[in-house]
């Protein structure tokens, strides 16, 4: 049975208690004859009460279900006498189970190993009885919240101050779920990265020049100067932070200064959008367009001034189309705080004879600085966060150099090169991505930091 019918389920008992309290709750308003008795709170309240107490108790069991009943199936599956004849341990036995519980389930149409065709049928068996158990006690629990809630209703009942806590501390659940995840993500960075460093000498991950991991090789001839990062991290730099904002920053500061000063309302109505377009724009599409067109043309343009060393494989390559993409980020950002300067500063600046194109610059601008910044830094952000322009343009090769013409790569490529191969979880190189990716938030952090003190001091200018 789907997991989508239990939350029908829990939704069908929620809307019967919000039916049945809402009437009765209507009843009791009805019920002193002539003189209407006074309800401390509206019938739909009553209503949404017992709604609650249906549908959050067997809506929990639900999720708690979904987590308990495949290990239900699977024990059910194992104390069958088919069971008898699979490996104790290791990965056929695994294999021979995940096919069986396939074809059960339906999302697979036959087995490939024989010994699970017997095991089908008490799966399916399993997962049928298992399916029934759960829907019955889902209607059981929503059913005993329902009644629970339906019999404390009375003229006088507090069902509005009851309800509205419970939204407030849904809502509250729901902003903590942001940060919950935030704290998730960073301590299982950073465990694997204690663990990384167990195995590596930070000052030579961070200091050392030269990359080059083998995820296959031997742990205990693990050579720390095969793990040094800087190659990496200044290529991030270089690319994301250097080469991506000389084109994006001016570009999309000059389009927004155009578009909110400069261009017609007709204009500024077609071009915006047409502008914004590139932030929809798949990034692999980027990455094709940078490496079957760009990076092609300014190796063949490099060449033609006499620069040998120039690659199809490059860091202004993938810079430049990572800068236009971006450019949406700096322009979006930069616009809404152009327009949001009030008029009373432009008027009064024109008034006192400065120029337009002065009133931009000393006025327009620095009033809208904070927004301004905070689309630079979040364009850096994204720009750093890159991966597939990187692998599709940029190349593999972690060289620690300042000629653009070069291939070089970046934190992100290498994150995914050491995740997505062989290797073992325990072995430093697959380690190594969980180091990069606490260097990188570390950084995204730091930018987001230096962000925020930029906009607090200018806002404070400006206020």
């Amino acid at each position: 049975m789907s997991p989508a019918i239990f939350v029908l389920l829990a939704i069908g008992l929620g809307l019967v208690g919000w039916l049945a309290a809402r009437s009765r709750a209507w009843a009791f308003a009805t019920s002193g004859g002539e003189g209407r008795v006074r309800l401390h709170s509206l019938p739909s309240y009553h209503g949404w009460y017992v709604a609650l107490w249906a549908f959050i108790p067997a809506i929990v069991f639900v999720a708690i279900w979904n987590v308990v009943s495949p290990q239900l199936v699977m024990q059910a599956v194992l104390s069958d006498p088919a069971a008898a004849s699979l490996p104790e341990f290791g990965i056929g036995r695994d294999t021979i189970l995940s096919e069986a519980l396939g074809v059960a389930r339906g999302s697979a149409n036959a087995v490939f190993n024989p010994a699970a065709q017997a095991l089908v049928e008490p799966a399916r068996a399993a997962m049928q009885r298992m399916a029934i158990i759960g829907a019955v006690i889902t209607v059981l629990v929503g059913f005993a919240g329902g009644v629970f809630a339906f019999l404390r209703l009375r003229p006088d009942f507090t069902a509005r101050t009851r309800v509205e806590r419970t939204v407030m501390l849904i809502l509250l659940l729901a902003s903590l779920v942001a940060i919950l995840t935030t704290f998730g993500i960073v301590a299982s960075l950073l465990f694997e990265t204690i663990r990384f460093f167990g195995m590596v000498n930070p000052i030579d991950f961070l200091f050392g020049t030269h990359w080059s991991p083998n995820p296959m090789g031997d742990v205990a001839q693990t050579n720390g100067e095969d793990y040094g990062a800087l190659p990496l991290f200044w290529g991030t730099i270089y690319i994301g932070a250097i080469i991506a904002m000389i084109v994006a920053i001016p570009l999309g500061l000059m389009s927004a200064i155009y578009l909110t000063q400069y261009a017609a309302p007709s204009v500024r109505k077609w071009m915006k959008p047409m502008l914004e377009i590139l932030a929809g724009v798949p990034t692999v599409v980027y990455g094709y367009f940078a490496a079957l067109t760009v990076a092609p043309f300014i190796r063949d343009v490099a060449k033609s001034i006499g620069i040998a060393s120039a690659s199809s494989e490059s860091a202004i390559a993938a810079g430049l189309v990572m800068g236009v993409m971006i450019i949406p980020f700096v322009s979006s950002m930069a616009d809404d705080s152009i327009a949001a300067v009030p008029a009373a500063m432009r008027d009064g600046s024109l008034a006192m004879g400065a120029t337009k194109s002065e009133t931009i610059r000393r006025v327009l601008v620095p009033a809208a600085l904070p927004g301004i910044v905070a689309g630079i830094m979040l364009a850096v952000s994204r720009a750093i966060g890159e991966t597939m322009i990187v692998v599709m343009a940029a190349g593999a090769s972690a060289n620690l150099t300042a000629n653009p013409f070069e291939s070089m790569t970046t934190v992100t490529y290498q994150i995914v090169a050491m995740l997505t191969g062989e290797g073992s979880f325990d072995h430093p190189a697959t380690l190594s991505a969980f180091a990069l990716g606490m260097v990188l938030f570390v950084v995204t952090l730091a930018l987001n930091f230096i962000a925020l003190r930029v906009v607090k001091r200018y806002r404070e200018a400006y206020e």
